[in-house]
């Protein structure tokens, strides 16, 4: 089964000729309360709100996520206030997509079933795993599907076309494309022409599903990959909260406004 709200926002995008704007934060930094008001704050410039969990050893972090999840987890966030969370989140905005990005530590400690249970119940639309890849994923990728909730795949630069083939033959509604060789955050390495040539075939593969690209991506470069069918800004908004701390400025209406602006540079 299909996730009907990740359908829906895509093709909404697609008839305003524009790409989907994912946004990435870190559930609770610099607090519960705060990360619930910077969510609220920028769902209305955003289309689907992607949220990381912490994780105390994060391999696929940069500096900019592993400080907001430091501060997440010294600031006293437990699982058990995962999804006591995204519910606050989801009751104010029932049709914004939630996207859980996380470690398989957690879900493993949780429970896979318990987990995907929990997920369905608070309306979770999909989960990232970073530290399991295809084709490890796949039992709990079916668990996820007949829950209609999206578990996303993902591939690098490096992900040789026989395998590319295989994952997207295997994946849900969306393929994250990683842009470059780096942790989350990295200056671009590669050309935006030379991303969007993998990307567009990547995408020739199989065109029934929505592409998404990270790792990279910010204020600077987003228009040059407005192409796309949708782009991920993490680490660009996890620095301005930290910036906003620093100078005691509120984080929520900082991220407000930098979201705004990313939304207008890919219309």
């Amino acid at each position: 089964m299909t996730n009907s709200l990740i359908k829906k926002t895509f093709e909404d995008c697609k008839k305003q000729k524009r790409p989907a704007l994912l946004s990435y934060t870190v559930l609770g930094d610099p607090s519960i309360k705060q990360s619930i008001k910077i969510l609220n704050s920028i769902s209305k410039n955003i289309d689907l709100a992607e949220i990381g969990i912490p994780f105390n050893c994060p391999i696929g972090d940069g500096p900019a996520i592993q400080d907001s999840s430091y501060r997440s987890l010294f600031n006293g966030f437990k699982n058990k206030d995962l999804f006591k969370s995204i519910k606050k989140f989801k009751n104010k905005n029932k049709e914004k997509p939630v996207i859980l990005m996380l470690y398989y530590q957690t879900v493993f400690q949780y429970g896979e079933n318990k987990f995907i249970k929990d997920c369905k119940k608070n309306f979770v639309s999909g989960l990232i795993i970073v530290d399991l890849p295809f084709p490890l994923n796949q039992k709990f990728a079916k668990k996820c599907k007949k829950n209609s909730i999206c578990f996303i795949q993902l591939v690098s630069p490096t992900t040789k076309v026989d395998r590319l083939r295989e994952i997207i033959k295997n994946s849900h509604e969306i393929v994250y494309m990683i842009s470059m060789l780096s942790t989350t955050g990295g200056k671009l390495k590669v050309s935006s022409k030379d991303i969007l040539k993998r990307y567009n075939f990547i995408r020739s593969i199989d065109k029934s599903k929505y592409y998404i690209i990270g790792f990279g991506i910010t204020e600077l470069n987003i228009s040059s990959l407005k192409s796309a069918q949708g782009l991920v800004c993490g680490s660009n908004l996890c620095r301005k909260i930290t910036e906003s701390l620093k100078k005691n400025i509120n984080p929520a209406k900082n991220l407000y406004k930098l979201t705004l602006r990313l939304k207008n540079k890919i219309k």
